[in-house]
């Protein structure tokens, strides 16, 4: 093959890339749009909505917490290890409250939020999609948008902000538990210095980041479960969808928000 005939299928070749991933950022773009109208126009589903708010929310509790503590933990052992070869020990407390809170809490909280609540609406609305149970609603006059989709969202969109502060106070406080008993901090202190590095900003741009990652989570769970097809393997295909995009979709907003509110 020639070397121009060469250059032509790699230009083709970038280009159906190109078109295929500004159609997809489309077809969310119009899905996001249509869910949000609908979630802020009556009838309204509060049940729903409290059922998927403790479901999103209180269910992921424990694994929450569980990652901010040890987190917190291993912040604090990696800093004084890292301090101690500039004799900078003492930066231990500032360091973990300004970690957790800008960016290890709320990019954290929303990976496992992730793995856990959108490949379940994936899986959830995918099933539904390919047992025609979708089309059942349709037929019986119930917008699924209204009833399925808007409900998640604005209850990820709620929930991801109160488990991010919670995740917070726990990521601290695994900090100061190994900072106080295994490298012989004082107590007092180590709280002191911690309030005193603790700015109101930081934890507005934690909330931000969280009601931010929330959307995108419930927003790419209900995508990919919605727009499901081929039976179980599309089911299955949906839920890695789902996990993987809204991954790369937090820690990409993650860094945008970062560099427009600190740049």
């Amino acid at each position: 093959m020639s070397l121009p005939a060469t250059l032509i299928l790699a230009v083709a070749a970038v280009g159906r890339l190109v078109l295929g991933l500004l159609a997809t950022v489309g077809r969310v773009t119009s899905f996001a749009f249509t869910a949000l109208v609908r979630a802020v126009t009556p009838p309204y589903y509060p049940a729903r909505f409290v059922s998927q708010l403790r479901a999103i929310g209180w269910d992921s509790l424990p694994v929450v917490g569980l990652t901010a503590i040890f987190t917190g933990s291993a912040l604090a052992q990696q800093i004084y290890t890292g301090g101690s070869r500039f004799d900078a020990e003492s930066t231990v407390p500032a360091v973990v409250v300004f970690g957790i809170v800008r960016e290890l809490g709320p990019v954290l909280v929303g990976l496992m939020v992730a793995g856990r609540v959108a490949s379940a609406m994936a899986a959830e609305l995918g099933t539904m999609r390919v047992t025609e149970q979708l089309d059942a609603m349709t037929t019986l006059r119930t917008d699924a948008y209204r009833y399925l989709i808007a409900p998640r969202i604005v209850a990820a969109t709620i929930a991801l902000p109160a488990m991010v502060l919670v995740a917070n106070v726990i990521g601290i406080m695994g900090g100061y538990l190994l900072s106080v008993w295994k490298l012989g901090f004082n107590p007092a202190t180590y709280l002191t210095t911690t309030r005193k590095y603790l700015f109101v900003e930081d934890v507005w741009m934690s909330v931000v980041k969280a009601a931010v990652f929330g959307f995108v989570i419930a927003l790419m769970g209900c995508y990919n479960g919605f727009r499901t097809a081929g039976g179980a393997a599309g089911v299955g295909r949906a839920t890695t969808d789902a996990v993987v995009s809204a991954f790369m979709l937090i820690l990409f907003s993650d860094l945008l928000i970062t560099i427009l509110a600190f740049g």
